[in-house]
């Protein structure tokens, strides 16, 4: 598989596409405004301890204190490492349970703490953060809380991981922490793992000495920028090319190859052509279709991917595309194709949480499992954790993303001020409806004042062309007079009844639904 790196980088945003077989499969966006806090470390003060949702909430200096749960709290280690199906951490929430001190016994209420971010703010939640701290290097992730050795997973070669396991261990200090071998410490050096072990640890080091200095809520440690992050979790000898736009970014890059990867230096190009590094690689135009509702399959079938507060749901449809005979070999191309691209779209879009997926009915169970296999197939390439269950008797498909940071959708656009996020907007025929309620309530209480009433252009058009009498006939049943006038600043589905006389706004004393 053909993987390629570009980052676009302007002094307001960086822009970061990873392409694989020349299709945009990742997009990551940085702005100064909306940094990344994910892995940044604080030290922070407890606001509150519930017991009944075994949790605290931390002060960090954010406009919502962060979230910390009891299973996220420093305890001993237990278990083997090969029970992680994760690169860079040894517990998960809920994960030996019996295991975990209650949070009131640990913490109390105006308590220093230091935590990291492991979740960024999303909606209306504050951070999520940890107690087990832990320091990401290229080949290492040291966690000075830990006492055990891990390796990741994703290197398949036993004898391999049983070599590089003793490695590290034979070069640990007694009691000073844990580490986890990443997938690109394969085949490193010892000296190269002993320099980067020293590295991580001196940092730490740095980090407590300087809590001594400082007063929570305060920052202590922060991640390393967006590109740097990228060059040291996934730049390697499977990443063909990463092109870069910007000559200060680009001395960057290789000014931090030079110390870790040397042997990748020629792998970065600067990109220096007219033509804008995105629109060259034909990826500008995908990206604003990232917020589309419809994604479209090559056979002619489609997506409909709609965000909820609660999950994703995405459903797949045939389309035009209708096979020749048989309908279960229609249904099986359309979601073979569906389970690539909702793979594809999960981490375009970056959405987490829980997602349904609506695959087109197929009678055999051979074929179900098929597209399953497929789309945890096509998961497996994802950074993120994601996990895949049996479909449901409904035909269903349920699964879970590692959800760290708000989706693309979220970060990059905002609640429409018409319809606040709904997608939608009351029809002209309504607000006639509503405003004929509106004026029969107030002649009910009396008042015969000459009123306006004010509707947007388009809905005044369609009373013209479609109810030409209703402000006659409103006016016989109230008993007083109307004028209808059309205003432009007006929402669509927005409408406003004013005292002639007085010049005087009652819509909110007598607007109805």
């Amino acid at each position: 598989m053909k993987r390629e790196i570009l980052i676009n980088a302007t002094q307001r945003e960086t822009r970061v596409a990873i392409l694989e077989d020349s299709e945009l499969v990742e997009l990551l966006v940085d702005r100064p405004d909306a940094r990344r806090m994910v892995g940044d470390i604080y030290l922070g003060k407890v606001d509150a301890v519930l017991p009944g949702l075994q949790a605290a909430f931390v002060d960090i200096g954010t406009e919502k204190s962060a979230f910390l749960h009891s299973s996220d709290l420093v305890f001993p280690d237990s278990g083997d490492d090969d029970d992680d199906d994760a690169e860079e951490t040894f517990h998960e929430p809920g994960r030996n349970e019996k295991d975990i001190p209650q949070i009131q016994d640990v913490l109390k209420r105006g308590q220093e703490l230091l935590v990291q971010v492991s979740k960024e703010p999303i909606s209306t939640k504050g951070p999520r953060v940890t107690a087990q701290v832990s320091m990401a290097g290229r080949f290492l992730v040291y966690m000075p809380f830990a006492s055990r050795v891990g390796v990741s997973r994703k290197i398949g070669d036993r004898e391999e991981r049983k070599r590089l396991r003793a490695l590290v261990e034979g070069m640990l200090p007694d009691d000073s922490g844990g580490v986890i071998v990443r997938t690109v410490g394969e085949d490193v050096t010892t000296e190269t793992i002993q320099h980067e072990l020293m590295t991580l640890m001196n940092a730490w080091k740095r980090i407590k000495k300087k809590t001594h200095f400082v007063r929570p809520p305060s920052l202590v440690h922060r991640e390393t920028s967006l590109t740097r992050g990228l060059i040291r979790d996934i730049f390697s000898d499977k990443v063909e090319r990463v092109t870069v736009d910007s000559k200060q970014v680009y001395n960057e890059i290789i000014e931090y190859l030079k110390g870790i990867a040397p042997d990748l230096l020629e792998r970065v190009v600067l990109y220096e052509d007219v033509t804008p590094l995105f629109d060259k690689a034909e990826i500008e135009q995908e990206i604003r279709d990232l917020f589309k509702r419809r994604c479209d399959l090559p056979s002619g079938g489609y997506l409909i991917i709609e965000p909820t507060e609660a999950l994703i749901s995405i459903d797949v449809n045939s389309g035009r595309f209708v096979g020749k005979k048989d309908p279960e070999k229609t249904s099986l191309k359309t979601n073979m194709e569906a389970a690539r691209e909702i793979a594809r779209q999960l981490r375009l879009r970056d959405v987490g949480g829980i997602i349904v997926c609506d695959f087109i009915d197929m009678d055999t169970r051979t074929n179900r499992d098929k597209v399953l296999q497929e789309l945890r197939q096509h998961l497996g390439r994802d950074r993120a954790r994601t996990k895949a269950f049996a479909v449901s008797d409904l035909g269903l498909i349920e699964m879970t993303r590692q959800r760290v940071r708000q989706s693309h959708l979220q970060s990059m656009t905002e609640a429409c001020p018409t319809c606040h996020g709904v997608g939608r907007v009351f029809t002209a025929e309504t607000i006639l409806r509503r405003i004929e309620r509106s004026v029969k309530k107030i002649g009910i209480e009396g008042k015969k004042d000459p009123l306006l009433v004010k509707l947007h252009p388009d809905v005044a058009m369609f009373a013209m062309e479609n109810e030409s009498d209703v402000i006659r006939k409103l006016e016989k049943a109230v008993g007083f007079s109307l004028e209808m006038r059309d205003d432009p600043l007006l929402k669509p589905d927005e409408f406003k009844l004013v005292v002639k006389s007085a010049g005087r706004d009652i819509t909110q004393q007598y607007a109805v639904a």
